[in-house]
């Protein structure tokens, strides 16, 4: 019988409890074992059934165990307890109080204090909790371990991201193997969320104007990540209309119109947000913004609008902008950029008869524009804004730096790739959340109750035993082969088989077997099916009756990537078709709750991107925290960090034929498989350990697990571009006319640039006249091109230069000296500053100590105080 209607019962909590709710509405119980086993002990059933959501399950426990645990002074003493570890962990200082004078436990910084940073931090998605599903893979997971390491670590820091009423697509598979997406609704009911309220006890919203006049608001939710606050802006609101309304539907759905709309609501939106946030809060407003890849880029034009209201002109109110702006690239191919027709942000920005934007008041449309149009005019591309509006940029390893360099050279003419000024912050992970708690008790055991990631020498490590390790990596990988087959089982299930045909899934993998997982975003560059170049050599692998391998695979491919869900389809069909569906075990819908699971019971860890595509990789950090060792190309992360004593890395083909590339890094991979890893696997001591591979575990652990960190990655932000953008900021904050008075000198700059010449480089010095008929074995004299000098002897290079007006002041003169390539290229340049004298000459004493022939020549670039690196105004004057 149908009901007529339906009704949802909810228990209430009774007082005694009430404090649960604070615990719930903080996300540390995500990283904090003993909270989230408070919410088991209360209902380990509500707790498993609401996904393990306190904020959900809370309403699932019925009203007698409520009542039963109010009346129980064990559980609530428990409660207490981790009421109070809380409430310490948000009230005390911490690294970064101990490391800023002036810096409180809350953020706020002394009477006095100047440039210390307070951080907002923009990113399209958080993957914190799959209780909050708000992210889609990597950058969310990255942008997660940032907020939790930087509230780990002290880190005055606010974070703005979007509260998508769907999230990401969930994800199945049809019969035939192919994709399927589905989207279930976010119910901030039962979300770790709270709305923020303003001083009338109204929920904050801020609005943004489109091109025909419809003000769209915006309602501001926060998520606590322990210290951090995450807001989250929704304009899934009755007062907009229903285009407005389905703005934050989807996390990279929709087409570019709608990507750009979502852009403006983050950037521009989240600017407003912040500035509300921090009138109504004791929050500090931020000094630095950071945006998380180019989607916030918007923000910057907002922040530069805001200026130009109070009195800036454009250029003034750019380069304040640009010193308190870091700006991070995850993506080191051209394709993973957004990129917008210039006339479609034209419309956005909406420019009035004066050419200012009624989007952003004050701002001027074309100027704004000319920030991130690439050649030809036709296209804005948002990483070129973010360069552009950020003093200081990264990438995220120190290879994916090198790349991005070479990428965005044309953005800084006349400087060579290594000088373009882009460094790196290699990712890192959250230590605490990606530690299974049966390697967390041996970090523990090792280290002490300490958080570990504070430490920079984990040797103690190495004195974990055989037994020890090996009881935990079995005890993790059976854990991975229990969830393996209850998610086939499913999978098949949704495929459309009968559940009585699917006694085999009981018994697929081996909880004994070397186990290798695999597990990341399905696009082509990662190249899941490269274990498939040579099927029968493969399958040989896999079903060895003595010593089997098996693979566990996860994740999504973008809806719009057909050639990654035809990857995904391949893999699927062969696991189907070669009779190993048993050794090969595909895992749909990769989360974080899976993805702890997968990456800590994998002994093996496997990346074989596409040198040099992978920005960073960072699934891989996590298996390393626990006891998995890395097989990869040197690629990534890996390409900084490979150790033979530690893992195996994949050679990268040096052929330029992508089909022949993969065919030869295929056979790589397979040699190494079956010649070393799986003999070292198997390999059994007297005792029957695996005394080598747990050898090679124990480096890992020792050798790369300090350097893979979020906390260590955080404390690279703080040091290297966070303190830096705060006290360039802060400059311009304590001197209001440095802003007219760079924009001034750079304008003077730029109109003398093109008569700043170096017309005559010399080199004086002792000259070798061994091989001439003198008796003198050198003189003092000019040394001309081609000549010898003695290894060590002092020389001195002078330099006449034209300034054309310019004040010595005002540049930087240098010699460039170095190697010479077989293309006549100067390599690994060294830098020597020259002296101004008199007359328009620069000069410098300098000694030559490697042998060698060596190039040289002089340049002239701009030197002004607020100018962050040399390459920044794309000025320089060669010899």
């Amino acid at each position: 019988m149908k009901p007529l209607s339906t009704i949802t019962v909810s228990s209430e909590l009774p007082g005694a409890l009430e404090p649960l709710r604070e615990l719930a509405l903080n996300l540390r119980w995500t990283w904090r074992r003993q909270t989230a086993d408070l919410f088991r002990a209360l209902d380990a059933d509500a707790f498993t059934a609401s996904g393990e959501n306190p904020i959900a399950m809370l309403s699932r426990v019925s009203a007698g165990r409520l009542a039963e645990a109010a009346r129980d002074e064990s559980f609530l003493g428990r409660m207490r307890s981790e009421v109070g570890d809380l409430r310490t962990y948000l009230e005390s200082g911490r690294w970064f109080q101990r490391m800023v004078p002036g810096a409180s436990a809350s953020g706020a910084t002394a009477t006095g204090a100047t440039g210390t940073p307070s951080v907002a931090y923009f990113s399209m998605e958080f993957g914190i909790s799959p209780t909050l599903p708000i992210y889609s893979g990597g950058l969310g997971i990255l942008a997660g371990d940032h907020l939790k390491s930087a509230s780990d670590l002290g880190v005055p820091l606010v974070a703005i991201g979007l509260l998508y009423q769907w999230g990401y697509f969930s994800q199945s598979l049809d019969r035939s193997g192919w994709q399927q997406e589905n989207y279930k609704h976010n119910d901030p009911e039962k979300l770790p969320v709270e709305p923020v309220h303003g001083a009338d006890g109204e929920q904050l919203t801020v609005a943004v104007v489109l091109p025909d006049g419809r003000e769209v608001t915006i309602a501001l939710w926060k998520a606590q990540v322990g210290r951090i606050p995450l807001l989250l802006l929704d304009t899934n609101l009755e007062v907009n209309d229903e285009e407005a309304r389905q703005i934050t539907d989807r996390l990279y759905g929709g087409d570019h119109e709608h990507r750009i709309v979502q852009e403006i609501v983050l950037g521009i939106g989240g600017v407003r947000a912040v500035e509300a946030f921090a009138a109504a809060t004791d929050v500090p407003a931020p000094t630095v913004f950071h945006l998380n890849e180019g989607h916030a880029g918007f923000s910057g034009l907002e922040r530069v609008g805001r200026l130009m209201q109070s009195g800036a002109g454009f250029s003034e109110a750019v380069a304040e902008v640009r010193a308190g702006t870091v700006f991070t690239t995850h993506t080191p191919v051209p394709a993973g950029i957004d990129r917008f027709e210039a006339d479609r942000l034209r419309q956005y920005l909406g420019a009035d008869d004066s050419g200012i934007s009624r989007l952003i008041p004050a701002l001027p449309v074309e100027a704004a524009l000319a920030l991130g149009i690439e050649e030809g005019g036709d296209i804005f591309n948002m990483a070129q804004l973010g360069f552009r509006i950020a003093q200081r940029s990264n990438g995220v390893a120190k290879l994916h730096g090198a790349v991005s360099r070479a990428m965005f050279q044309d953005l800084y003419p006349g400087f060579d790739v290594p000088e373009v000024p882009i460094g790196s912050v290699t990712n890192g992970v959250h230590r605490r959340t990606w530690t299974s708690s049966v390697m967390d008790d041996l970090f523990k055991k090792a280290l002490g109750d300490v958080d570990v990631s504070s430490l920079s020498d984990w040797s103690a490590l190495s004195t974990l035993s055989d037994h020890e390790l090996t009881e935990a990596r079995d005890t993790l990988r059976e854990s991975l082969v229990t969830m393996a087959r209850s998610h086939v089982r499913e999978s098949w299930l949704r495929r459309g088989a009968d559940a009585a045909e699917l006694a085999w899934t009981d018994h697929i993998l081996d909880p004994k077997a070397l186990t290798i997982g695999f597990a990341r975003r399905v696009s082509t560059y990662k190249r899941l099916t490269l274990m498939l170049s040579d099927p029968e050599r493969f399958t040989r692998i896999l079903l060895d009756p003595e010593r089997p391998v098996q693979i566990v695979i996860a994740g999504k491919s973008h809806p719009a990537d057909r050639p990654g869900k035809e990857f995904l389809q391949q893999l699927v069909q062969f696991a189907d078709d070669h009779g190993v569906r048993h050794r090969i075990a595909f895992l749909p819908d990769y989360d974080i709750a899976m993805a702890s699971v997968l990456i800590a019971g994998s002994d093996v860890w496997l990346n074989n991107p596409i040198r040099p595509e992978e920005a960073s990789g960072t699934s891989g950090m996590k298996a390393v925290l626990n006891g998995g060792l890395t097989f990869s190309v040197s690629d990534g992360w890996w390409d900084e960090m490979k150790d033979d004593e530690a893992g195996w890395t994949i050679p990268t083909a040096g052929v330029e034929d992508q089909s022949e590339r993969d065919r030869l890094e295929a056979e790589a991979l397979y040699e190494i498989l079956e010649g070393r890893i799986v003999p070292q696997f198997y390999e059994r001591d007297a005792r029957g350990l695996q005394h080598t591979w747990m050898t090679t575990v124990r480096s890992s652990l020792v050798a790369i697990a300090p350097q893979i960190t979020a906390a260590r990655m955080v404390r690279d932000y703080v040091t290297e571009l966070y303190l830096p953008a705060a006290r360039a900021a802060s400059a311009f904050r304590s001197d209001l006319s440095l802003a007219s008075t760079f924009t001034a000198w750079k304008a003077d700059v730029q109109a003398a640039w093109s008569g700043v010449r170096v017309s005559a480089v010399s080199l004086e010095g002792a000259v070798d006249r061994a091989a001439s008929s003198s008796s003198e074995s050198s003189s003092r004299a000019e040394i001309t091109s081609g000549a010898e000098i003695t290894s060590g002897a002092e020389i001195s290079l002078v330099a006449q230069v034209d300034l054309a007006g310019l004040r010595a002041e005002d540049v930087l003169v240098e010699a460039v000296l170095g190697a010479v390539d077989a293309e006549g290229e100067i390599i690994d340049a060294q830098l020597i500053p020259l002296q101004s004298e008199e007359n328009g000459r620069w000069t410098a004493r300098l000694a030559l100590s490697v042998p060698g022939e060596v190039g040289y020549t002089v340049r002239v670039t701009p030197q002004h105080p607020v100018l962050a690196h040399r390459a920044e105004l794309g000025l320089v004057a060669t010899a």
